[in-house]
């Protein structure tokens, strides 16, 4: 799998990441194992990268559960998720704890207290606890303020929603990240599912298939990782064999313009 840069930051990450949110929120010792075994499987396509949270419920022990013993293979990003500082210190402590002592990407989530946390985080960087400190943010009411503070010079990478079907943050924030060397991690790049839910007819992707595409999913994580300006993209998934193809779509060749109209034509009905 192709590596990028994030950012400037000068660490580089798998073009494919994978997600946590509700698929390793799980407490039965099966389920539990089984995300260590989805682990053992995105770190052998090359899929290094797990974004987590302590919003997740038990996401983040999940996942240190799964990289117990090989943590040095793998790049942890993860959050700090709340207003109330006693209960944030608790979680940098809990992350820290479980991660064999730092984080390589640690970002404010939501922009909850950010005023108050992102100095906290790059005091951590500045010991050597982080690598990478971030911020993200969901909704597009709110970037407008995830740009003003990615001027600010505070942070080094930004996590966004962005798929065929929601395109703001291409034209919104994308520039800035660009011209500021900011690290980017995209969200939601499958809708949360529906995207692929809404798969066009076998034939219709035929015309991707010199680009490496055999499935939907692909074509659409394929379609996002095409502009240079992502580092990577964090699709969630609880099955070994929806890793393994998700996996798959970090490799070039890369979508042209017109593959990426293409594409965009299918999710929208055109093509």
């Amino acid at each position: 799998m192709e590596r990028r840069p994030l950012g400037e930051t000068g660490l580089t990450v798998p073009a494919v990441g994978m997600g946590t949110w509700q698929t390793f929120d799980v407490r039965f010792p099966a389920d539990v194992e089984s995300r260590r075994e989805l682990v053992t499987a995105a770190l052998d396509v090359g899929c290094d990268l797990f974004d987590s949270s302590p919003m997740y419920g038990e996401a983040e022990r999940v996942l240190a559960h799964a990289l117990a013993g090989r943590r040095d293979r793998a790049l942890v990003a993860t959050k700090v998720w709340t207003s109330d500082r006693e209960a944030g210190e608790r979680q940098i402590q809990d992350a820290m704890s479980l991660y064999g002592g730092f984080v390589d990407v640690y970002q404010v989530h939501n922009l909850v207290a950010v005023s108050h946390w992102l100095p906290a985080l790059r005091a951590l960087k500045a010991e050597g606890k982080v690598r990478v400190v971030g911020v993200t943010h969901y909704a597009q009411s709110s970037f407008a303020d995830l740009a003003r503070i990615m001027r600010s010079g505070h942070v080094e990478q930004v996590q966004l929603p962005l798929n065929v079907r929601d395109r703001a943050a291409e034209r919104e924030l994308l520039p800035i990240a660009a011209d500021l060397g900011i690290g980017v991690l995209v969200m939601r790049p499958l809708g949360e599912g529906a995207l692929p839910r809404r798969a066009p007819q076998p034939d219709k992707l035929a015309p991707l298939r010199e680009y490496g595409v055999t499935t939907w999913a692909q074509a659409l994580l394929k379609w996002i990782l095409s502009d240079p300006r992502v580092s990577c993209v964090i699709p969630a998934t609880s099955r070994v064999h929806h890793a393994r193809d998700n996996a798959a779509a970090g490799d070039p060749p890369w979508f042209d313009e017109g593959a990426r109209e293409y594409v965009a034509g299918l999710a929208e009905g055109r093509a």
